[in-house]
């Protein structure tokens, strides 16, 4: 049994095994045969569809079934429960079983799933089961329909940060396409670490690589609370006015606060911190600093120097590099610089491919 059939299975008991008839219909390949598109109206849905037998298990995942949880699971054969345990809230386990013991609602009944692993980015759905009504050499007892949410709520969620980011981006308006680069920049790092598969680092996963390559942008989104004569000041800034810059710091993590994956805040409150503990706004170091500010630190600087600024002229990609190099064991984590270093020359496509119409 998995993990998941384990984590549930004191809850809800051990499913036994179907009695056998004239042949076994909780054989998958003997049971493909019952699902053809005259019997079967979910055949070419758009809907991802389960066939479920009076035990639970899987008789039959519909094409747009497989494709939706392809890297994840494998569907026919295995127990709804054992597979599907460790998505549900363990309320909604209980009311599952429920249903299916007393016929609770006309053994009806609707859910929510979160499906994570970490080579696939979290898969979020609406689960409904209702008893199946087909002809009666259907084996089916139940179906279960799912309605994958992941992105309307992904696009909800970050459309309503997206209208801060826009208003930081109003107010400093030397930034060009910065945002943008540190996003792919950031995304690009987390990928390559992700691949190296170092224990140290094995936080990232499908879910952290796609959520940095959002989040990275907002790294500066507390300068919407910093005065614009500081923000835009030609010339550098005295000694008071930068400790009100260092501000956006802790400005961005208040705004983020409220975002719910931590790594937003994170970012924006620990990406000025350095390696050797003498950043800023808490001189943390080394694993203290999280590692999603960790990454975009590097990523920020190095669009910082390849950026021209009405205070400083840009650096070219070689030279870029030199400077950064300087920075390891210092500024930055040096497991991260090595492996920016090996993938140096994405970063300087990233840049050429979207540089600020002024400099092309």
């Amino acid at each position: 049994m998995s993990e998941s059939g384990e984590y549930v299975a004191e809850l809800i008991g051990e499913p036994e095994e179907l009695e056998l008839q004239e042949e076994d219909l909780s054989d998958p390949v003997q049971n493909q045969k019952y699902y053809s598109a005259s019997t079967n109206p979910f055949v070419n849905s758009i809907f991802p569809v389960l066939f479920l037998d009076k035990k639970m298990k899987v008789l039959y995942a519909n094409m747009a079934c497989e494709s939706l949880f392809t890297g994840f699971f494998t569907l026919v054969g295995n127990y709804f429960i054992d597979i599907f345990g460790r998505a549900f809230e363990i309320e909604d386990i209980r009311k599952n079983r429920e249903t299916i013991i007393t016929g609770e609602n006309g053994y009806t009944w609707k859910g929510k799933a979160k499906i994570k692993s970490r080579n696939m980015a979290t898969v979020q759905t609406r689960v409904y089961l209702y008893p199946g009504e087909f002809n009666s050499k259907e084996p089916a007892e139940f179906v279960v329909m799912f309605d994958d949410v992941t992105e309307e709520n992904k696009r909800l969620l970050r459309s309503v940060f997206m209208s801060l980011l826009e208003a930081s981006i109003l107010k400093d308006n030397d930034t060009g396409k910065h945002i943008n680069r540190v996003n792919l920049y950031s995304k690009r790092l987390a990928e390559e670490i992700f691949r190296c598969k170092n224990q140290n680092y094995n936080r990232i996963d499908a879910d952290f690589i796609d959520n940095i390559g959002f989040l990275a942008s907002m790294h500066d989104v507390g300068k919407i609370g910093t005065p614009d004569d500081i923000l835009n000041k030609e010339g550098p800034l005295s000694d008071w006015e930068w400790q009100i810059m260092r501000e956006h710091t802790k400005n961005g993590a208040f705004i983020l606060s409220t975002y719910p994956n931590p790594m937003a805040k994170e970012i924006a409150l620990s990406h000025h911190e350095r390696w050797d503990g003498a950043g800023y706004p808490y001189q943390l170091a080394r694993d203290m600093i999280p590692l999603a500010a960790r990454i975009v630190s590097l990523a920020d600087v190095y669009d910082a120097l390849r950026m021209q600024r009405t205070y400083k002229p840009a650096l070219s990609h070689g030279l870029t590099i030199l400077r950064m190099r300087e920075g390891k064991d210092k500024q930055f984590d040096p497991f991260l610089m090595d492996v920016f270093l090996s993938i140096a020359r994405d970063f300087n496509d990233i840049y050429e491919n979207n540089k600020d119409e002024a400099t092309k």
